[in-house]
């Protein structure tokens, strides 16, 4: 018998180890030595320093490193490397956002360090499978490590809601994307992404196919909080921890679209028989597009009507789903270097919405106080020039996720329209259109939000907050990486979309 050569490369999954490692020695830490306190949150930091330095060696040495390994499992390229950056630094500033957060509510703090680290993990996993199994196993990981940190908050009624509500729903999509992974793989033949792109044009079952990847659009359709799989989102973002919301509308929501890309993009180059009416050659770029209009129009008038910060923020959550398929269907069409371009372009995007999104639920944490009871509209009035710092950075990222010129949203959004209206095709010219009308509806909820801090009257007393030292870093950080990306992004899109597998080198 024949022993099938697992390719067995260590190096070429350091990041995902270093970070797995770090949660394992955090849980044993905080179990023997629980009171003290800032070992796991420093631990963590370092772990992801680590892992970030690591993916910076890598990322400049391709020809040392195997386009694949463990059997085609692991994938080595320009989409796992760029989703892997976005989540080691939303880990990393959510680890210090929630420095202040874990004191003030007395949360478990190495239990949360372990859990987010798991979630790192899991994050990382799903940009660097190659393999269905692997996004699952992935997913699962991020998910479950997700579900525990939504209901960290333990006495919190809401939070235990939101913790309740996650698991239920989640479970229900991962049961959709694991019998959808089923049905392809009956198609196919293979769980392989490689060889399901190689066998895509003769599928054994056509009719599975096309179940099967509907059922996976229905599944990462959740994941990505997509319209009209996005009814789970406000109550969720809104009872978790702002700390927590920050991380599961930046994180997770990235690791979803790396994985859908990689699927959907890579590996259904051409769904057999599955003409859009003529429309285009892919009947599921047809049907994302549509979802993506449908997701930003959600998200944009739904967010019209909120009175509370967070349950507009994770409105525009969705919105930004929607704005990130626009580059999705864009990369969808494209092929070659293009392709590889469109790519990059969504995993900048939500390097950008990542930055933004982090530092606005930073202040969000640090103005809501114990239990985020001060998250209202109206907690906001009046603080624009009694908090001058705070109110003024709030405004910068609000700036931001609309996308004004000069800031991180604007370029973001630029490049993900760009491979959609480059694609000369009707429906995409339409979806297009759409996005840049929903962007000025957006406009109204974002600039209510700098109308109610600066030029509404406030009738209740207000005291300043003091700003920790992490929390200054975190904001530093973020309002840097607002203007760093809106006026020098090019070279971060540039090394996005470079790709990193050696000239030659077959993803089998």
């Amino acid at each position: 018998m024949d022993l099938v050569n697992p390719n067995v490369n260590i190096p070429i999954i350091l990041p995902e180890l270093i970070i797995a490692v770090a949660g394992i020695i955090v849980m044993l830490y905080d179990s023997f030595f629980p009171r003290q306190r800032y070992i796991t949150g420093a631990v963590s930091l370092i772990a992801i320093a680590i892992a970030a330095i690591l993916l910076v060696m890598m990322w400049s040495s391709n020809s040392d490193i195997p386009a694949t390994a463990w059997g085609g499992m692991i994938v080595h390229d320009s989409l796992r490397m760029s989703f892997s950056f976005v989540f080691l630094l939303v880990s990393a500033l959510t680890v210090l956002t929630s420095s202040l957060w874990v004191d003030r509510e007395q949360v478990p703090v190495g239990e949360y360090h372990a859990l987010l680290l798991f979630a790192t993990f899991g994050m990382l996993l799903m940009a660097a499978g190659n393999d269905l199994v692997v996004i699952f196993l992935g997913l699962e990981t991020l998910s479950i490590a997700t579900y525990v940190m939504a209901g960290l908050r333990k006495a919190d009624l809401k939070s235990n809601e939101s913790a309740m509500k996650y698991f239920i729903l989640g479970s229900l999509a991962s049961a959709f994307l694991l019998y959808g992974m089923a049905l392809i793989y009956g198609a196919t033949g293979s769980t392989n992404i490689s060889a399901i792109a190689e066998n895509i044009s003769n599928p054994y079952f056509p009719a599975l196919l096309l179940i099967g990847a509907a059922m996976l659009i229905v599944g990462f359709g959740f994941k990505i909080a997509a319209a009209p799989f996005h009814v789970w989102t406000p109550d969720v973002y809104e009872g978790a921890p702002s700390p927590v919301t920050g991380f599961m509308a930046a994180g997770p929501k990235a690791a979803a679209f790396a994985s859908f890309i990689r699927i959907f993009v890579i590996g259904f180059p051409v769904v057999a028989g599955a003409e859009a009416a003529g429309i285009l050659n892919n009947a599921w770029v047809s049907i994302l597009a549509i979802i993506a209009i449908l997701t930003m129009t959600v998200g944009n008038v739904a967010a019209i009507m909120q009175e509370n910060v967070k349950r507009m923020l994770a409105y525009s959550s969705i919105a930004h789903a929607g704005y990130a398929l626009v580059g999705f269907v864009g990369a969808g069409v494209a092929a070659g270097s293009a392709r590889e371009a469109a790519i990059a372009a969504v995993a900048f995007y939500l390097l950008t919405y990542a930055v933004t999104n982090i530092g606005a639920f930073a202040i969000v944490t640090l103005l809501g106080q114990k239990n985020d009871r001060r998250t209202e509209f109206e907690d906001y009035n009046g603080i624009g020039f009694r908090s001058p710092l705070l109110s003024f950075t709030l405004s910068l990222f609000m700036l931001s996720l609309l996308g004004l010129p000069l800031t991180a949203g604007f370029i973001g959004k630029v490049l993900v329209f760009r491979p959609a209206l480059e694609a000369g095709n009707t429906l995409l010219t339409v979806v297009v259109v759409a996005a840049v009308l929903n962007t000025a509806i957006s406009a109204y909820y974002y600039l209510r939000l700098i109308v109610v801090m600066f030029f509404k009257e406030r009738t209740t007393d207000w005291v300043e907050p003091k700003i920790p030292a992490a929390f200054a870093a975190v904001l530093l950080i973020t309002v840097l990486g607002v203007f760093y990306l809106g006026i020098f992004g090019n070279s971060i899109i540039e090394r996005f979309s470079t790709p990193t597998i050696p000239v030659g080198a077959q993803l089998r």
